[in-house]
């Protein structure tokens, strides 16, 4: 973690904030990632002065130099989280140091300056105390919490920028898919790889998601909803989703997932149901996967649940896979019963109807 001084943050009024009735309207169904709240936080950072320049202001487009280093070097990276409403009013946050670690750790990869932990929790904070009325109540819904960062610096040449501005904007959200919790199907990308290895896979940076739009498009062409990203070297090892991280459950009692050796996101979910997992009794093993065996795992009956999971989509079944060499249904092609439970057991955490054994949910006052 950085070491910093707290800083105090400048509070701005909004001079013209949603109306509520119109804010209450458009809760009922936010939908997914489109819908956005008053106020954003920002801070900015330079040699001189480190972090400072804290404000929570009203939400608005942000000034940029059409020479800043991001647009033409992009030097970004951000974060996904969540906040849940909880039946007696609380708000709690799901492992948000996290969060806060892994911008780090894309900062570190990406040349830009680390923000100290305190600075990235206090922001949190003050957007979520300030645009509380903005936090959804039906069920499966949450206030999904953006916070970036990029190079603000304007200049032509290849080096790390020395500006940056750290931002936090939130969405009300509903489902992640339409469909709900309803099997997914998806593409194989033979002829694109999201990462290689000494690249940015790890990062959560813009640059990796950019890549994954065309494959992505590919997939949903052929009636997909997300795509499977091979190694770069050998084309044959499952890595991971176009956002998501993978599961595979066997007969035997064991579940593999792909292991973080650079070039695919260490997700922060991924995590947590590595840990649920085992105290179900499961052997979970982080080894190479590969397509062929996913594809003979399937067809013999040994794999019997297929899961994804991220931030967003939380735990999401897979119910067949696609590609250029055909199609095979992952058990009967509908959603697992230990999928179920995981995302039941997970999700009550998150809201806090079901114990919370690790102490991941923090509480904000």
């Amino acid at each position: 973690m950085a070491d910093a001084p707290m800083i105090d943050f400048a509070h701005l009024p909004h001079p013209a904030p949603v109306p509520s009735a119109t804010r209450d309207q458009a809760l009922a169904d936010p939908g997914f990632g489109s819908l956005f709240t008053d106020h954003m936080v920002t801070i900015a950072f330079d040699p001189e002065h480190g972090w400072h320049d804290a404000k929570l202001c009203p939400r608005a487009p942000i000034p940029l130099d059409p020479a800043a280093a991001v647009l033409h070097y992009a030097q970004e990276i951000f974060e996904g989280m969540k906040a849940y409403r909880w039946e007696d009013e609380t708000v709690a946050l799901f492992r948000p140091l996290e969060n806060a670690r892994r911008l780090n750790a894309s900062a570190r990869r990406m040349a830009m300056p680390e923000l100290p932990e305190e600075l990235f929790m206090e922001s949190l904070r003050l957007l979520i105390e300030t645009d509380r009325d903005w936090m959804p109540t039906a069920e499966g819904s949450s206030l999904y919490l953006r916070p970036f960062m990029f190079a603000t610096e304007a200049f032509l040449g290849v080096r790390p920028a020395r500006e940056y501005l750290y931002c936090l904007i939130a969405s009300p959200v509903g489902s992640y898919f339409k469909s709900g919790v309803k099997p997914v199907d998806v593409w194989v990308s033979r002829d694109h790889t999201r990462a290689a290895p000494g690249g940015t896979g790890a990062a959560k940076t813009g640059g990796n998601y950019a890549a994954s739009l065309n494959p992505l498009a590919v997939g949903v062409e052929n009636g997909c909803q997300q795509t499977v990203f091979l190694d770069a070297i050998e084309k044959k090892w499952v890595e991971e989703l176009s956002g998501m991280n993978l599961f595979f459950v066997f007969k035997d009692g064991s579940a593999i997932t792909p292991p973080l050796t650079g070039t695919i996101l260490p997700g922060i979910t991924r995590d947590s149901l590595i840990q649920m997992l085992r105290e179900e009794g499961l052997q979970v093993r982080e080894e190479p996967y590969s397509i062929d065996q996913w594809h003979a795992d399937a067809e013999k009956g040994d794999l019997v649940e297929n899961f994804a999971c991220g931030t967003a989509a939380v735990v999401t079944p897979i119910g067949s896979v696609n590609g250029p060499d055909g199609k095979f249904v992952i058990g009967d092609g509908g959603t697992g019963q230990l999928t179920q439970k995981l995302r039941d057991q997970l999700l009550g955490i998150q809201m806090g109807t079901a114990p919370d054994p690790h102490g991941w949910v923090v509480k904000l006052d």
